[in-house]
Protein backbone atom coordinates (compact mmCIF):
# COMPACT_ATOMS: atom_id res chain seq x y z
CA UNK A 1 0.00 0.00 0.00
CA UNK A 2 3.05 2.24 -0.13
CA UNK A 3 1.92 3.44 -3.44
CA UNK A 4 -0.89 4.96 -2.20
CA UNK A 5 -0.16 5.72 1.31
CA UNK A 6 3.69 7.93 0.89
CA UNK A 7 2.15 10.09 -1.70
CA UNK A 8 -1.07 11.16 0.53
CA UNK A 9 -3.05 14.21 -0.66
CA UNK A 10 -2.97 16.82 1.85
CA UNK A 11 -5.92 17.84 3.69
CA UNK A 12 -8.16 20.51 2.22
CA UNK A 13 -8.28 24.14 4.04
CA UNK A 14 -11.41 25.71 5.27
CA UNK A 15 -12.47 27.16 1.63
CA UNK A 16 -11.98 23.75 -0.27
CA UNK A 17 -9.56 25.52 -2.75
CA UNK A 18 -7.09 22.74 -4.13
CA UNK A 19 -3.13 24.24 -4.16
CA UNK A 20 -2.09 23.48 -7.69
CA UNK A 21 1.74 22.69 -6.98
CA UNK A 22 0.80 20.30 -4.28
CA UNK A 23 -1.75 18.78 -6.42
CA UNK A 24 0.17 18.44 -9.37
CA UNK A 25 2.73 16.52 -6.88
CA UNK A 26 0.05 14.37 -5.39
CA UNK A 27 -1.07 12.88 -8.61
CA UNK A 28 2.30 12.34 -10.20
CA UNK A 29 2.33 9.73 -8.34
CA UNK A 30 -0.74 8.34 -8.94
CA UNK A 31 0.56 6.89 -12.65
CA UNK A 32 1.77 3.43 -11.12
CA UNK A 33 -2.09 2.83 -10.19
CA UNK A 34 -2.80 1.85 -13.89
CA UNK A 35 0.32 0.11 -13.85
CA UNK A 36 -1.11 -2.36 -10.87
CA UNK A 37 -4.18 -2.85 -12.41
CA UNK A 38 -2.72 -4.31 -15.95
CA UNK A 39 0.49 -2.16 -16.91
CA UNK A 40 -0.29 -3.60 -20.71
CA UNK A 41 -3.96 -3.36 -21.09
CA UNK A 42 -4.22 -0.16 -18.92
CA UNK A 43 -1.45 1.74 -20.74
CA UNK A 44 -3.51 3.74 -23.32
CA UNK A 45 -5.38 4.84 -19.87
CA UNK A 46 -2.04 5.74 -18.19
CA UNK A 47 -0.98 7.70 -21.24
CA UNK A 48 -3.79 9.79 -21.43
CA UNK A 49 -4.08 10.20 -17.70
CA UNK A 50 0.39 11.73 -17.80
CA UNK A 51 -0.76 13.94 -20.83
CA UNK A 52 -3.33 15.88 -19.23
CA UNK A 53 -1.09 15.96 -16.12
CA UNK A 54 1.59 17.75 -18.13
CA UNK A 55 -0.49 20.00 -19.89
CA UNK A 56 -1.74 21.48 -16.74
CA UNK A 57 1.57 21.89 -15.11
CA UNK A 58 2.50 23.40 -18.48
CA UNK A 59 0.43 26.27 -17.74
CA UNK A 60 0.88 25.86 -13.94
CA UNK A 61 4.87 26.79 -14.81
CA UNK A 62 3.80 29.74 -16.75
CA UNK A 63 2.78 32.04 -13.76
CA UNK A 64 2.61 29.71 -10.21
CA UNK A 65 1.75 33.31 -8.58
CA UNK A 66 -1.04 33.82 -11.02
CA UNK A 67 -1.97 29.68 -10.93
CA UNK A 68 -1.50 29.28 -7.32
CA UNK A 69 -4.75 26.95 -7.24
CA UNK A 70 -7.05 24.87 -9.70
CA UNK A 71 -9.92 27.93 -9.56
CA UNK A 72 -7.41 30.61 -10.38
CA UNK A 73 -6.44 28.56 -13.66
CA UNK A 74 -10.15 27.96 -14.46
CA UNK A 75 -10.63 31.89 -13.93
CA UNK A 76 -8.04 32.88 -15.37
CA UNK A 77 -8.13 30.60 -18.84
CA UNK A 78 -12.30 31.77 -18.97
CA UNK A 79 -10.96 35.00 -19.05
CA UNK A 80 -7.67 35.18 -21.34
CA UNK A 81 -9.51 32.56 -24.29
CA UNK A 82 -12.95 33.85 -24.01
CA UNK A 83 -15.48 31.49 -26.16
CA UNK A 84 -13.04 29.12 -27.03
CA UNK A 85 -13.01 28.64 -23.08
CA UNK A 86 -13.16 25.67 -21.62
CA UNK A 87 -12.29 23.47 -24.34
CA UNK A 88 -8.95 24.59 -24.15
CA UNK A 89 -5.89 24.80 -21.75
CA UNK A 90 -5.52 23.55 -18.65
CA UNK A 91 -9.21 23.56 -18.21
CA UNK A 92 -9.63 20.94 -20.67
CA UNK A 93 -6.66 18.53 -19.46
CA UNK A 94 -8.12 18.64 -15.89
CA UNK A 95 -11.79 18.54 -17.11
CA UNK A 96 -10.40 15.08 -18.32
CA UNK A 97 -8.04 14.64 -15.38
CA UNK A 98 -10.98 14.61 -12.70
CA UNK A 99 -12.94 12.04 -14.49
CA UNK A 100 -9.51 9.66 -14.09
CA UNK A 101 -9.23 10.71 -10.51
CA UNK A 102 -12.91 10.12 -9.95
CA UNK A 103 -12.58 6.86 -11.79
CA UNK A 104 -9.90 5.63 -9.10
CA UNK A 105 -11.74 7.23 -6.54
CA UNK A 106 -15.39 4.70 -7.01
CA UNK A 107 -12.71 1.68 -8.09
CA UNK A 108 -11.11 1.94 -4.49
CA UNK A 109 -14.31 2.48 -2.62
CA UNK A 110 -16.24 -0.37 -4.31
CA UNK A 111 -13.14 -2.34 -3.39
CA UNK A 112 -12.99 -1.05 0.41
CA UNK A 113 -16.57 -1.42 0.35
CA UNK A 114 -16.51 -5.24 -0.82
CA UNK A 115 -18.57 -5.30 -3.52
CA UNK A 116 -16.98 -8.01 -5.88
CA UNK A 117 -18.84 -10.90 -8.33
CA UNK A 118 -19.32 -13.42 -5.86
CA UNK A 119 -18.67 -16.20 -8.06
CA UNK A 120 -15.39 -14.81 -8.81
CA UNK A 121 -14.12 -13.05 -5.85
CA UNK A 122 -10.54 -12.65 -6.69
CA UNK A 123 -11.22 -10.48 -9.77
CA UNK A 124 -12.06 -6.93 -9.67
CA UNK A 125 -14.40 -6.06 -12.70
CA UNK A 126 -17.09 -5.61 -10.03
CA UNK A 127 -15.48 -2.42 -8.97
CA UNK A 128 -13.30 -1.77 -12.23
CA UNK A 129 -17.03 -1.48 -14.24
CA UNK A 130 -18.66 0.16 -11.65
CA UNK A 131 -16.17 3.41 -11.85
CA UNK A 132 -15.79 2.96 -15.46
CA UNK A 133 -19.97 3.56 -16.02
CA UNK A 134 -19.98 6.32 -12.74
CA UNK A 135 -16.50 7.97 -13.96
CA UNK A 136 -16.20 7.81 -18.04
CA UNK A 137 -18.54 5.73 -20.04
CA UNK A 138 -20.79 8.05 -21.51
CA UNK A 139 -17.58 10.70 -22.66
CA UNK A 140 -16.46 6.98 -24.25
CA UNK A 141 -17.51 6.66 -28.19
CA UNK A 142 -18.53 2.83 -28.88
CA UNK A 143 -14.63 2.33 -29.33
CA UNK A 144 -13.71 3.38 -26.79
CA UNK A 145 -15.83 1.75 -24.49
CA UNK A 146 -15.29 -1.93 -25.97
CA UNK A 147 -11.17 -1.23 -25.70
CA UNK A 148 -12.32 -0.41 -21.91
CA UNK A 149 -14.34 -3.65 -21.51
CA UNK A 150 -11.52 -5.92 -22.95
CA UNK A 151 -8.73 -4.07 -20.49
CA UNK A 152 -10.96 -4.74 -17.60
CA UNK A 153 -11.59 -8.72 -18.42
CA UNK A 154 -7.84 -8.49 -19.02
CA UNK A 155 -7.26 -6.70 -15.38
CA UNK A 156 -5.12 -8.02 -12.39
CA UNK A 157 -6.11 -10.37 -10.00
CA UNK A 158 -7.25 -8.56 -6.63
CA UNK A 159 -4.92 -10.29 -4.78
CA UNK A 160 -2.05 -9.51 -7.33
CA UNK A 161 -3.57 -5.75 -7.56
CA UNK A 162 -3.02 -5.38 -3.82
CA UNK A 163 0.47 -6.95 -3.80
CA UNK A 164 1.44 -4.74 -6.64
CA UNK A 165 -0.04 -1.02 -4.80
CA UNK A 166 1.96 -2.57 -1.54
CA UNK A 167 5.38 -2.77 -4.10
CA UNK A 168 5.16 -6.37 -3.44
CA UNK A 169 5.01 -7.24 -0.05
CA UNK A 170 2.66 -9.49 1.34
CA UNK A 171 0.24 -8.21 3.45
CA UNK A 172 -3.30 -9.17 4.77
CA UNK A 173 -6.12 -7.95 2.56
CA UNK A 174 -7.66 -5.95 5.29
CA UNK A 175 -4.27 -4.03 6.04
CA UNK A 176 -4.80 -3.12 2.37
CA UNK A 177 -8.21 -2.23 2.63
CA UNK A 178 -7.74 -0.15 5.58
CA UNK A 179 -4.75 1.71 4.39
CA UNK A 180 -6.91 2.24 1.06
CA UNK A 181 -9.76 3.82 3.37
CA UNK A 182 -7.26 6.16 4.57
CA UNK A 183 -6.05 7.52 1.89
CA UNK A 184 -9.38 7.86 0.44
CA UNK A 185 -10.54 10.38 3.03
CA UNK A 186 -8.02 13.90 1.14
CA UNK A 187 -7.98 12.02 -1.77
CA UNK A 188 -12.02 12.05 -2.21
CA UNK A 189 -12.05 15.75 -0.91
CA UNK A 190 -10.10 16.85 -3.30
CA UNK A 191 -11.97 14.84 -6.54
CA UNK A 192 -15.37 16.06 -4.66
CA UNK A 193 -13.83 19.94 -4.85
CA UNK A 194 -12.22 19.77 -8.63
CA UNK A 195 -16.02 18.64 -9.50
CA UNK A 196 -17.65 21.83 -7.35
CA UNK A 197 -15.47 23.90 -8.90
CA UNK A 198 -16.37 22.89 -12.70
CA UNK A 199 -20.00 22.47 -11.67
CA UNK A 200 -19.63 26.42 -10.27
CA UNK A 201 -17.94 27.77 -13.28
CA UNK A 202 -20.13 25.44 -15.76
CA UNK A 203 -16.89 24.56 -17.18
CA UNK A 204 -17.54 21.05 -17.91
CA UNK A 205 -18.52 20.28 -21.52
CA UNK A 206 -19.58 16.23 -22.93
CA UNK A 207 -16.66 15.88 -25.14
CA UNK A 208 -16.36 12.23 -26.15
CA UNK A 209 -12.96 10.18 -26.48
Amino acid sequence: MALLMDHQFRQLPADRQVETRTFLEAVSHLLPFFDCLGPTVFAPIKADFSGNLTKIKTVYDTNPGRFKTLKHILEAEKEMHGSEWPKVGATFALMWLKRSLRFIQVFLQSLVNGEKDDQNPNLLRVNANKAYEIALRKYHGWFVQHLFKAAVFAAAYKSDFLRALSKGRDVKEEECLEKIRKFLISFSATVDAIYEIYSKLNADVDSTA
